[in-house]
């Protein structure tokens, strides 16, 4: 393994890295909700892709591509989520989180169409926590000019060796 080059650089201030990392692992990790693991590195693909952060995209990247097993779509996410080959439930995710990313308020209409996917409120929530965290995350990376690992380059896109 390796380690993430977030890491090293936010351990500039312990206590900060320390409460990232809780609040990352509440909002990125498994819970009850209808967002999969996939779904959220989705919204952080196209999200950090609108903020042109260049370390979340591609570490995340190859994070959208370990978890949805779609090393294409992370791809054409990252360059342009509206041409994406996205099913309609990724799409309305992104519609959300993408107005949220730009401060855009929800229309009505987006809302309807995330539960018409099967989507409620609770996932709502989860969609704008992820979408606010990497704000956060995103803006960080640009104040510590963070640079991409380069095992994420290729993480998901080749087989593991054995």
């Amino acid at each position: 393994g390796f380690s993430p080059n977030v890491f090293r650089a936010m351990s500039y201030r312990p206590d900060e890295l320390r409460a990232f990392m809780q609040y990352y692992d509440v909002v990125m990790g498994v819970n009850k909700g209808n967002l999969t693991k996939a779904d959220k590195e989705m919204i952080v693909l196209a999200t950090s892709a609108e903020n042109h952060c260049l370390y979340c995209i591609v570490a995340h990247g190859a994070l959208h591509r370990i978890y949805s097993k779609q090393p294409l779509l992370a791809d054409q996410i990252a360059a342009n989520w509206k041409t994406a080959d996205l099913d309609d439930r990724q799409r309305a995710i992104l519609d959300v989180a993408m107005d949220l990313c730009r401060c855009q308020p929800l229309t009505e209409d987006k809302i309807e169409n995330l539960t018409k996917n099967g989507l409620d409120k609770d996932d709502l929530w989860d969609i704008g926590a992820v979408t606010a965290l990497f704000a956060l995350s995103n803006r960080m990376a640009f104040l510590m000019n963070l640079k991409p690992n380069q095992e994420f380059f290729l993480m998901g896109r080749i087989p593991k060796q054995k």
